[in-house]
Protein backbone atom coordinates (compact mmCIF):
# COMPACT_ATOMS: atom_id res chain seq x y z
CA UNK A 1 0.00 0.00 0.00
CA UNK A 2 1.61 3.48 -1.20
CA UNK A 3 2.00 5.47 2.33
CA UNK A 4 -0.50 9.20 1.87
CA UNK A 5 1.24 12.00 1.09
CA UNK A 6 0.27 15.62 2.10
CA UNK A 7 0.76 18.63 -0.62
CA UNK A 8 3.95 20.81 -0.38
CA UNK A 9 3.80 23.63 1.85
CA UNK A 10 4.31 25.69 -1.24
CA UNK A 11 4.37 24.98 -5.02
CA UNK A 12 5.70 28.26 -5.94
CA UNK A 13 8.89 27.68 -3.34
CA UNK A 14 12.21 26.29 -5.63
CA UNK A 15 12.93 23.00 -5.23
CA UNK A 16 16.00 23.07 -2.24
CA UNK A 17 17.92 20.38 -4.48
CA UNK A 18 18.36 23.63 -6.35
CA UNK A 19 21.16 24.72 -4.42
CA UNK A 20 22.37 22.16 -2.07
CA UNK A 21 24.82 22.48 0.88
CA UNK A 22 26.97 19.81 -0.59
CA UNK A 23 29.45 17.58 1.11
CA UNK A 24 30.23 19.73 3.71
CA UNK A 25 26.59 20.12 4.99
CA UNK A 26 26.38 16.40 4.94
CA UNK A 27 28.97 16.19 7.32
CA UNK A 28 28.44 18.64 9.58
CA UNK A 29 25.17 17.03 10.02
CA UNK A 30 26.97 13.73 10.26
CA UNK A 31 28.64 15.39 12.99
CA UNK A 32 25.70 16.46 15.06
CA UNK A 33 24.71 12.78 14.99
CA UNK A 34 28.46 11.85 16.00
CA UNK A 35 27.96 14.33 19.53
CA UNK A 36 24.54 12.73 19.78
CA UNK A 37 25.49 9.38 19.39
CA UNK A 38 28.47 10.07 21.77
CA UNK A 39 26.63 11.36 24.36
CA UNK A 40 23.82 9.09 24.39
CA UNK A 41 26.39 6.02 24.91
CA UNK A 42 29.39 7.65 26.65
CA UNK A 43 27.58 6.65 30.11
CA UNK A 44 28.42 3.17 28.63
CA UNK A 45 32.13 3.45 29.52
CA UNK A 46 31.73 5.46 32.27
CA UNK A 47 28.84 3.31 34.21
CA UNK A 48 30.76 2.10 36.78
CA UNK A 49 32.68 5.37 37.76
CA UNK A 50 29.78 7.51 37.82
CA UNK A 51 27.81 4.68 40.15
CA UNK A 52 30.45 5.08 42.11
CA UNK A 53 29.88 9.07 42.63
CA UNK A 54 26.33 8.64 43.19
CA UNK A 55 26.60 5.44 45.52
CA UNK A 56 24.45 3.45 42.70
CA UNK A 57 24.57 -0.08 41.43
CA UNK A 58 25.28 -0.91 37.88
CA UNK A 59 21.74 -1.51 37.18
CA UNK A 60 20.44 1.68 38.69
CA UNK A 61 23.55 3.45 36.65
CA UNK A 62 21.96 1.82 33.57
CA UNK A 63 18.90 4.23 33.56
CA UNK A 64 21.03 6.76 32.31
CA UNK A 65 20.80 4.84 29.11
CA UNK A 66 16.77 3.78 29.40
CA UNK A 67 15.30 7.51 29.99
CA UNK A 68 16.64 9.32 27.07
CA UNK A 69 15.42 6.19 24.72
CA UNK A 70 12.37 6.54 26.48
CA UNK A 71 12.07 10.35 25.88
CA UNK A 72 13.47 10.25 22.41
CA UNK A 73 11.13 7.61 21.40
CA UNK A 74 8.11 10.13 22.10
CA UNK A 75 10.60 13.51 20.92
CA UNK A 76 10.36 12.09 17.87
CA UNK A 77 7.14 12.01 16.60
CA UNK A 78 5.83 14.93 18.53
CA UNK A 79 8.33 17.28 18.17
CA UNK A 80 8.79 16.54 14.40
CA UNK A 81 5.18 17.54 13.82
CA UNK A 82 4.93 20.09 16.32
CA UNK A 83 7.30 21.95 14.41
CA UNK A 84 6.77 20.69 10.62
CA UNK A 85 6.63 24.04 9.41
CA UNK A 86 10.12 25.61 10.72
CA UNK A 87 13.32 25.58 8.67
CA UNK A 88 15.31 22.36 9.52
CA UNK A 89 18.12 24.17 9.66
CA UNK A 90 16.44 26.10 12.55
CA UNK A 91 16.03 23.02 14.19
CA UNK A 92 19.18 21.51 14.04
CA UNK A 93 20.76 24.35 15.48
CA UNK A 94 18.75 24.77 18.49
CA UNK A 95 18.65 21.10 19.33
CA UNK A 96 22.64 20.94 19.16
CA UNK A 97 22.56 23.79 21.56
CA UNK A 98 20.29 22.56 24.22
CA UNK A 99 22.85 18.96 23.47
CA UNK A 100 25.57 21.01 24.28
CA UNK A 101 23.80 22.04 27.88
CA UNK A 102 22.82 18.66 28.55
CA UNK A 103 26.53 18.10 28.69
CA UNK A 104 27.44 20.51 31.18
CA UNK A 105 24.96 19.56 33.40
CA UNK A 106 25.97 16.13 33.41
CA UNK A 107 29.76 17.33 34.20
CA UNK A 108 28.25 20.21 37.14
CA UNK A 109 25.77 16.97 38.46
CA UNK A 110 26.33 17.51 42.17
CA UNK A 111 23.43 14.24 42.42
CA UNK A 112 22.38 11.60 39.99
CA UNK A 113 18.96 13.62 39.99
CA UNK A 114 20.52 16.27 38.14
CA UNK A 115 22.65 14.12 35.45
CA UNK A 116 19.25 12.18 34.91
CA UNK A 117 17.62 16.18 33.90
CA UNK A 118 20.51 16.13 31.64
CA UNK A 119 19.49 12.68 29.96
CA UNK A 120 16.20 14.04 29.86
CA UNK A 121 17.66 16.97 27.45
CA UNK A 122 18.98 14.38 25.49
CA UNK A 123 16.51 11.96 24.57
CA UNK A 124 14.04 15.37 23.55
CA UNK A 125 17.52 15.97 21.28
CA UNK A 126 18.23 12.67 20.32
CA UNK A 127 14.38 12.08 19.00
CA UNK A 128 14.45 15.34 17.01
CA UNK A 129 17.66 15.43 15.61
CA UNK A 130 17.51 12.10 14.01
CA UNK A 131 13.94 12.19 12.82
CA UNK A 132 15.33 15.42 10.64
CA UNK A 133 18.78 14.64 10.11
CA UNK A 134 18.56 11.10 8.60
CA UNK A 135 16.51 12.51 5.61
CA UNK A 136 18.51 15.37 5.14
CA UNK A 137 20.99 13.77 2.54
CA UNK A 138 18.79 13.30 -0.71
CA UNK A 139 18.10 17.66 -0.15
CA UNK A 140 21.99 18.19 0.77
CA UNK A 141 23.75 16.59 -2.26
CA UNK A 142 22.61 15.41 -5.90
CA UNK A 143 19.88 13.04 -6.02
CA UNK A 144 22.97 10.70 -7.42
CA UNK A 145 25.23 10.85 -4.47
CA UNK A 146 22.21 10.57 -1.87
CA UNK A 147 23.11 7.15 -0.90
CA UNK A 148 26.68 7.13 -0.15
CA UNK A 149 25.71 10.56 1.46
CA UNK A 150 23.07 8.51 3.86
CA UNK A 151 25.98 6.43 4.76
CA UNK A 152 28.24 8.83 5.36
CA UNK A 153 25.53 10.02 8.27
CA UNK A 154 25.11 7.01 9.24
CA UNK A 155 28.74 6.45 9.85
CA UNK A 156 28.14 8.59 12.51
CA UNK A 157 26.84 5.77 14.93
CA UNK A 158 29.83 3.08 14.66
CA UNK A 159 31.98 6.43 14.71
CA UNK A 160 30.94 7.34 18.21
CA UNK A 161 31.90 4.01 19.45
CA UNK A 162 34.77 3.89 17.87
CA UNK A 163 36.31 7.35 18.69
CA UNK A 164 33.31 9.25 21.37
CA UNK A 165 33.19 6.09 23.86
CA UNK A 166 36.45 4.82 24.17
CA UNK A 167 37.71 8.62 24.27
CA UNK A 168 35.33 9.73 26.61
CA UNK A 169 36.03 6.55 28.88
CA UNK A 170 40.00 6.88 28.66
CA UNK A 171 39.34 10.56 29.57
CA UNK A 172 37.43 9.63 32.15
CA UNK A 173 40.05 7.72 33.52
CA UNK A 174 42.84 10.43 33.39
CA UNK A 175 40.64 13.01 34.43
CA UNK A 176 37.55 11.94 35.55
CA UNK A 177 33.83 11.10 34.27
CA UNK A 178 32.80 14.94 34.42
CA UNK A 179 35.85 16.33 31.95
CA UNK A 180 34.31 14.09 29.65
CA UNK A 181 30.65 15.46 29.39
CA UNK A 182 32.72 18.97 29.54
CA UNK A 183 34.88 17.95 26.34
CA UNK A 184 31.63 16.59 24.87
CA UNK A 185 30.24 19.51 25.40
CA UNK A 186 32.74 21.46 23.41
CA UNK A 187 32.28 19.47 20.93
CA UNK A 188 29.19 20.11 20.77
CA UNK A 189 29.23 23.31 20.37
CA UNK A 190 31.78 23.44 17.68
CA UNK A 191 29.09 21.22 15.82
CA UNK A 192 26.87 23.94 16.10
CA UNK A 193 29.25 26.44 14.55
CA UNK A 194 29.53 23.91 11.41
CA UNK A 195 25.99 23.40 11.08
CA UNK A 196 25.24 27.60 11.06
CA UNK A 197 28.31 27.41 8.41
CA UNK A 198 27.56 25.01 6.03
CA UNK A 199 23.26 23.98 6.45
CA UNK A 200 21.32 25.96 3.73
CA UNK A 201 17.98 27.23 4.75
CA UNK A 202 15.95 24.22 4.39
CA UNK A 203 12.14 25.39 4.19
CA UNK A 204 10.13 21.73 4.97
CA UNK A 205 8.74 20.29 1.86
CA UNK A 206 5.44 18.49 3.81
CA UNK A 207 4.59 18.37 7.10
CA UNK A 208 4.62 15.19 8.67
CA UNK A 209 1.69 15.00 10.54
CA UNK A 210 0.60 12.67 13.19
CA UNK A 211 -2.01 11.00 10.90
CA UNK A 212 0.40 10.37 8.35
CA UNK A 213 2.52 8.48 10.76
CA UNK A 214 -0.86 7.02 11.87
CA UNK A 215 -1.63 5.82 8.30
CA UNK A 216 1.85 4.49 7.77
CA UNK A 217 1.90 2.18 10.80
CA UNK A 218 -1.44 0.70 8.90
CA UNK A 219 1.02 -1.17 6.45
CA UNK A 220 2.37 -4.43 6.55
CA UNK A 221 6.17 -3.59 5.82
CA UNK A 222 5.99 -0.21 8.26
CA UNK A 223 5.23 -3.12 10.68
CA UNK A 224 7.67 -5.92 10.05
CA UNK A 225 9.85 -3.35 9.84
CA UNK A 226 9.61 -2.17 13.37
CA UNK A 227 9.22 -5.90 14.78
CA UNK A 228 12.46 -6.59 13.28
CA UNK A 229 14.10 -3.51 14.68
CA UNK A 230 12.53 -3.86 17.80
CA UNK A 231 13.95 -7.46 18.44
CA UNK A 232 17.67 -6.96 17.46
CA UNK A 233 18.28 -3.50 18.82
CA UNK A 234 16.69 -4.96 21.84
CA UNK A 235 19.09 -7.42 22.26
CA UNK A 236 22.11 -5.32 21.39
CA UNK A 237 21.37 -2.79 24.12
CA UNK A 238 20.35 -5.36 26.70
CA UNK A 239 23.93 -6.79 26.21
CA UNK A 240 26.33 -3.77 25.16
CA UNK A 241 24.99 -1.42 28.04
CA UNK A 242 26.78 -3.82 30.27
CA UNK A 243 29.69 -5.01 28.41
CA UNK A 244 32.04 -2.71 30.39
CA UNK A 245 31.09 -4.20 33.56
CA UNK A 246 31.24 -7.61 31.47
CA UNK A 247 35.21 -7.34 30.55
CA UNK A 248 36.00 -6.54 34.27
CA UNK A 249 34.35 -9.38 36.10
CA UNK A 250 34.42 -12.12 33.43
CA UNK A 251 37.33 -10.92 30.94
CA UNK A 252 39.20 -9.82 33.71
CA UNK A 253 40.24 -6.55 31.82
CA UNK A 254 41.71 -3.92 32.99
CA UNK A 255 40.59 -0.19 32.32
CA UNK A 256 43.06 0.32 29.64
CA UNK A 257 42.31 -3.18 27.46
CA UNK A 258 38.59 -2.19 27.84
CA UNK A 259 39.13 0.71 26.24
CA UNK A 260 41.29 -0.65 23.69
CA UNK A 261 38.20 -3.01 23.19
CA UNK A 262 35.61 -0.51 22.57
CA UNK A 263 38.19 1.06 20.60
CA UNK A 264 38.30 -2.10 17.88
CA UNK A 265 34.77 -2.96 18.77
CA UNK A 266 34.05 0.82 17.09
CA UNK A 267 36.50 0.43 14.11
CA UNK A 268 34.56 -2.91 13.25
CA UNK A 269 31.23 -0.79 13.30
CA UNK A 270 32.44 1.14 10.93
CA UNK A 271 33.49 -1.41 8.39
CA UNK A 272 30.22 -2.81 9.14
CA UNK A 273 28.19 0.56 8.12
CA UNK A 274 29.51 0.66 4.92
CA UNK A 275 29.33 -2.76 4.12
CA UNK A 276 25.54 -2.64 4.84
CA UNK A 277 25.47 0.64 2.71
CA UNK A 278 26.53 -1.31 -0.08
CA UNK A 279 24.30 -4.13 0.46
CA UNK A 280 21.19 -2.80 1.69
CA UNK A 281 19.67 -0.90 -0.43
CA UNK A 282 19.45 -4.10 -2.72
CA UNK A 283 18.95 -6.62 -0.34
CA UNK A 284 17.76 -4.85 2.98
CA UNK A 285 16.24 -8.47 4.87
CA UNK A 286 18.92 -10.67 3.69
CA UNK A 287 21.62 -7.96 5.03
CA UNK A 288 19.79 -7.63 7.78
CA UNK A 289 19.52 -11.12 8.75
CA UNK A 290 22.89 -11.33 8.25
CA UNK A 291 23.57 -8.70 10.74
CA UNK A 292 21.50 -10.06 13.16
CA UNK A 293 22.86 -13.11 13.41
CA UNK A 294 26.03 -12.16 13.78
CA UNK A 295 25.25 -10.44 16.61
CA UNK A 296 23.47 -13.54 18.19
CA UNK A 297 26.53 -15.68 17.62
CA UNK A 298 29.03 -13.05 19.44
CA UNK A 299 26.63 -12.21 22.49
CA UNK A 300 26.17 -16.17 22.82
CA UNK A 301 29.45 -17.17 22.34
CA UNK A 302 30.95 -14.19 24.65
CA UNK A 303 30.39 -16.30 27.86
CA UNK A 304 32.07 -19.06 26.68
CA UNK A 305 34.67 -17.39 25.05
CA UNK A 306 35.10 -13.64 26.37
CA UNK A 307 36.51 -15.19 29.58
CA UNK A 308 40.27 -14.66 27.65
CA UNK A 309 40.93 -11.80 25.98
CA UNK A 310 41.67 -12.71 22.93
CA UNK A 311 38.38 -14.64 22.51
CA UNK A 312 36.94 -11.41 23.94
CA UNK A 313 38.07 -9.18 21.24
CA UNK A 314 37.48 -11.73 18.47
CA UNK A 315 33.84 -11.59 19.64
CA UNK A 316 34.00 -7.76 19.93
CA UNK A 317 34.91 -7.33 16.44
CA UNK A 318 32.46 -9.35 14.86
CA UNK A 319 29.87 -7.63 17.02
CA UNK A 320 30.93 -4.58 16.35
CA UNK A 321 30.74 -5.33 12.24
CA UNK A 322 27.30 -6.65 12.74
CA UNK A 323 25.70 -3.87 14.76
CA UNK A 324 27.20 -0.97 12.40
CA UNK A 325 25.28 -2.48 9.79
CA UNK A 326 21.96 -2.36 12.24
CA UNK A 327 21.20 0.95 11.95
CA UNK A 328 21.18 1.55 8.14
CA UNK A 329 19.35 -1.20 7.76
CA UNK A 330 16.40 -0.58 9.68
CA UNK A 331 16.40 3.13 8.11
CA UNK A 332 16.40 1.67 5.11
CA UNK A 333 13.78 -0.50 5.72
CA UNK A 334 11.55 2.13 6.79
CA UNK A 335 12.42 4.08 3.75
CA UNK A 336 12.12 1.66 1.57
CA UNK A 337 8.52 0.77 3.36
CA UNK A 338 7.34 4.43 2.80
CA UNK A 339 9.46 5.84 -0.09
CA UNK A 340 7.44 9.31 -0.82
CA UNK A 341 7.83 10.02 2.96
CA UNK A 342 11.15 9.82 4.03
CA UNK A 343 10.91 12.63 7.03
CA UNK A 344 7.89 10.67 8.21
CA UNK A 345 9.41 7.09 8.18
CA UNK A 346 12.62 8.63 9.87
CA UNK A 347 10.63 9.33 12.66
CA UNK A 348 9.27 6.26 12.92
CA UNK A 349 12.71 4.36 12.60
CA UNK A 350 14.13 7.16 15.34
CA UNK A 351 11.06 6.55 17.17
CA UNK A 352 11.00 2.90 17.23
CA UNK A 353 15.10 2.44 17.72
CA UNK A 354 15.00 4.78 20.31
CA UNK A 355 12.12 2.92 22.32
CA UNK A 356 13.89 -0.30 22.02
CA UNK A 357 17.13 1.01 22.84
CA UNK A 358 15.10 2.18 26.20
CA UNK A 359 13.64 -1.39 26.52
CA UNK A 360 16.95 -3.39 26.08
CA UNK A 361 18.75 -1.31 28.77
CA UNK A 362 16.13 -1.74 31.24
CA UNK A 363 16.05 -5.29 30.90
CA UNK A 364 19.19 -5.85 30.89
CA UNK A 365 19.78 -3.91 33.89
CA UNK A 366 17.37 -6.31 35.59
CA UNK A 367 19.00 -9.13 34.14
CA UNK A 368 22.54 -8.05 35.51
CA UNK A 369 21.29 -6.91 39.06
CA UNK A 370 19.08 -10.05 39.28
CA UNK A 371 21.85 -12.42 37.89
CA UNK A 372 24.53 -11.54 36.20
CA UNK A 373 26.47 -10.01 32.89
CA UNK A 374 26.75 -13.74 31.34
CA UNK A 375 23.06 -14.01 31.81
CA UNK A 376 22.34 -11.09 30.32
CA UNK A 377 24.81 -11.49 27.01
CA UNK A 378 23.14 -15.36 27.15
CA UNK A 379 19.88 -13.77 26.53
CA UNK A 380 20.43 -11.45 24.36
CA UNK A 381 21.95 -14.16 22.04
CA UNK A 382 18.88 -15.80 22.12
CA UNK A 383 17.03 -12.55 21.07
CA UNK A 384 19.21 -11.68 18.30
CA UNK A 385 18.80 -15.06 16.68
CA UNK A 386 14.72 -14.81 16.63
CA UNK A 387 14.90 -11.36 15.03
CA UNK A 388 17.22 -13.21 12.18
CA UNK A 389 14.69 -15.81 12.14
CA UNK A 390 11.70 -13.14 12.32
CA UNK A 391 13.76 -11.09 9.28
CA UNK A 392 13.57 -13.78 6.81
CA UNK A 393 10.49 -14.61 7.27
CA UNK A 394 9.16 -11.25 5.91
CA UNK A 395 8.40 -10.82 2.90
CA UNK A 396 11.02 -9.66 -0.23
CA UNK A 397 11.34 -5.92 -0.56
CA UNK A 398 11.74 -3.72 -3.94
CA UNK A 399 13.76 -0.76 -3.10
CA UNK A 400 12.30 2.21 -4.20
CA UNK A 401 13.38 5.51 -5.10
CA UNK A 402 13.23 8.14 -1.75
CA UNK A 403 11.36 11.54 -2.31
CA UNK A 404 12.44 14.28 -0.37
Amino acid sequence: MPAPTTPPLSTDAPSVRTRPGGWPAVIAVTAGIFAIVTTEILPIGLLTPIGDTFGISDGTAGLMMTLPGILAAVAAPTVTATTGRVDRRRMLCALILVLALANFLAAAAPGYWLMMVSRVLVGLVIGAFWSIGASLASRLVPEAQAGRATAVIFSAVPLGSVLGVPAGTLLGQLAGWRAAFAVTGVLTLAVFAALVVSVPSLPPQHVTRLSVLRDLLGTARVRGALAVTFLVVTAHFGTYTYVTPFLADVTHAGPRTITLFLLAYGAAGILGNFLAGIRAGRAPRGTFAAAAALVAAATLLLPALGTGKSGALVLLLVWGTAYGAVPVCSQTWFVTAAPHRPEAASVLFTSSFQATFSLGALAGGAVVDAASTTAVMTLGGVVAALAALVMLRQPRQVPGPSRA
